[in-house]
């Protein structure tokens, strides 16, 4: 070998020597710097509430309004007849008495359209608690429930509903019980109801002269199922039936003109009807006509069957009738038809000189004069 080349060589081999251990180190330092690099954490999410739940569109009834109760019975249920069925699908929903701080007055039954397809009504009543009435808020449900055996007519017997039924998607009526126009309905039955209940206008259930009957196994299984409360139009039924004063049963005596309408809130309607029977003066325009001071009213205020010592109740709540004066204000009791006695002591007295004229006492004083005289006076 020359010695150019064995110079050379000598002379690298101490430079790659120090490459190798420049290049070993850097690696080296490479893994030391890796090993002890530790990667931040990604930042926790920003948190974010969930959203809210929306609220139920079926809830159970309640099992009492603890602040619709009344010390009083509600009056009978009117006598009306049912308006025709304005539109296929409409269910019908009975009168009944409602409670207000004035006293009672009468919700008008009504056709309604029910919330959604396969929902029947089942409808209010009032029971006795403990002395005291409280009204039970009526629902939609699948079946019909508990309604204190009230007996409210048109398929409302006082046990269930025979008034219809759902047939798939459409409601069928049954015409031995409904009002139905076959030109606007044409989905209908015939189908003999027979009643096993007594036949009466008693309004209420429970309580001295109430309905004495219990939920049947049926009716408890319908009040434990989804139900909806009553639809925006009934509550605005019922609105305009606590304003309007003629509803009140203090000023209708139990019979209301308006008794049922052909739909919701429609008083004025041509399809309106009202009870059978001219409606009662109220108590305090009888005490006037018969010339007695002003009588408290009977509805929900001072009287009930209970306090009148054990007499006949009024024909309000559902006893005799009474008095003729109370149907014919003026036949009866009018304060221009004094009785003859008082016309013979209202006679001038005979002058001291002049001669006592004889009567024969079968001759009795001429008729008219005296009467027109006194009710001048």
């Amino acid at each position: 070998m020359s010695k150019p080349l064995r110079y050379l060589r000598v002379t690298l081999a101490p430079l790659a020597g120090l490459v190798l251990a420049g290049t070993a180190a850097t690696q080296l330092t490479g893994c030391v710097i890796r090993a002890g690099y530790a990667e931040p954490p990604p930042p926790p999410p920003a948190y974010e509430p969930p959203p809210p739940q929306p609220a139920p569109a079926e809830a159970p009834p309640p099992e009492a309004d603890a602040q619709v109760q009344a010390s009083e019975p509600p009056p009978p249920l009117p006598d009306y007849e049912q308006p025709p069925c304005p539109v296929a699908g409409y269910i019908w929903t009975p009168g009944y008495w409602a409670y207000a701080p004035v006293g009672y007055y009468w919700v008008p039954g009504t056709w309604v359209a029910p919330p959604r397809v396969g929902l029947l009504w089942t409808p209010g009543y009032w029971g006795a608690v403990g002395g005291v009435y409280m009204f039970h808020a009526g629902y939609w449900g699948p079946h019909v429930g508990f309604y204190g055996g009230v007996n409210y007519g048109f398929g409302y017997t006082g046990a269930g509903f025979a008034g219809g039924r759902w047939v798939g998607g459409t409601f069928a009526y049954n015409r031995a019980v409904t009002n139905v126009n076959v030109t606007v309905v044409h989905n209908t039955y015939n189908e003999t109801v027979v009643n096993n209940v007594t036949v009466n206008r008693v309004s209420y259930n429970g309580g001295a002269g109430g309905i004495a009957r219990m939920p049947s196994r049926e009716e408890s299984l319908a009040a434990h199922e989804q139900h909806l409360t009553s639809t925006s139009l009934q509550r605005e039924h019922v609105q305009q039936a606590a304003a309007n004063p003629q509803l009140l049963a203090r000023n209708n005596g139990g019979r209301p003109a308006i008794a049922a309408t052909p739909r919701p809130a429609a008083f004025n309607a041509p399809g309106a009807v009202g009870a059978h029977g001219t409606a009662l003066p109220p108590p305090h325009a009888v005490g006037q006509a018969n010339g007695k001071p002003p009588q408290a009213p009977a509805y929900g205020r001072q009287q009930s069957p209970a306090a009148l010592g054990g007499k006949e109740p009024p024909a309000a709540f559902g006893g005799a009738q009474p008095p003729p004066a109370y149907g014919k204000a003026g036949h009866q009791a009018s304060p221009q038809a004094p009785a003859p006695a008082q016309a013979h002591s209202q006679a001038p007295a005979p002058k001291p000189n002049a001669a006592k004229p004889q009567q024969h006492p079968k001759n009795p004083p001429e008729k008219g004069k005296r009467d027109a005289e006194t009710a001048q006076r």
